[in-house]
């Protein structure tokens, strides 16, 4: 006798074991949160986005997709009122050295301990794939390229370390629940206002017979930050505190 399985019916009941998991772990984080709150700390939402060639030029890179083309990082970190002014990093992804990350992490840290005192650092879970390596049979999770992942910063294990010595606590929100770390709505006004403003920062030089476009990166990313206003911060983080408060009554 053979047991027939509908493919629709399995990839129900295992992702139904995957919300339960991930359910699991966002009230984990939520409680842990909250704990530290009552306790004093600050909650400080730290994170990161990838800037292409193409979305600062407006032109489409033939090889922008590849591994080895160069991509952009942008750090910062926010509370509940705004920017943390902290200077915001600008990072090639693939040019930033372990020993660079542990440095950069370390100063923020510091800087967030005479600012704020202790805090809650909160930063984003890498978004994992399962997949079956050439050396070996077994499968072995991966982060994802170019996908939503950790701030490049914590991409060294030392991190929470070095967020306990400076009298923080650092926790991760898990991947289905991103809408709970609000500088994803930083994030997309800083692109929108890239895509709406990159003309305005683009020069043109003319050298003989050649013509270069020369972006002014680096204003160009400065404006797009300060886009990110406190009262737009007041409505991400309305979002983000009604969602907290709804999960927690609900799965409590």
């Amino acid at each position: 006798m053979y047991r027939v399985v509908n493919p629709l019916l399995k990839y129900i009941i295992h992702r139904s074991s995957l919300d339960a998991t991930s359910r699991k772990q966002c009230l984990q984080y939520l409680k842990a949160l909250r704990n530290l709150q009552f306790n004093g700390y600050t909650t400080i939402y730290l994170g990161e986005t990838d800037l292409s060639e193409s979305l600062i030029t407006g032109e489409k890179v033939p090889y922008e997709n590849t591994l080895n083309w160069p991509i952009w990082t942008v750090v910062h970190a926010g509370h509940s009122q705004g920017w943390v002014p902290w200077k915001y990093r600008v990072f090639l992804r693939d040019d930033l050295s372990s020993g660079q990350q542990e440095g950069v992490f370390q100063e923020l840290c510091d800087f967030l301990a005479l600012t704020y005192g202790k805090c809650a650092i909160v930063v984003r879970e890498r978004r994992q794939s399962r997949v079956k390596t050439e050396e070996s049979s077994e499968e072995v999770e991966i982060c994802e390229p170019r996908s939503p992942s950790l701030p490049c910063l914590l991409s060294i294990k030392c991190c929470p370390e070095i967020a306990k010595a400076t009298g923080h606590e650092l926790l991760s929100v898990s991947f289905p629940y991103n809408y709970l770390h609000p500088m994803e709505a930083a994030w997309s006004s800083l692109k929108w206002f890239i895509i709406n403003n990159r003309k305005e920062f683009s020069l043109t030089s003319l050298e003989r017979t050649y013509s270069y476009q020369c972006i002014l990166f680096s204003d160009l990313i400065g404006k797009g930050i300060e886009k990110m206003s406190p009262i737009k911060w007041k409505v991400a983080i309305s979002k983000v505190r009604r969602w907290e408060n709804y999960y927690l009554d609900r799965f409590s």
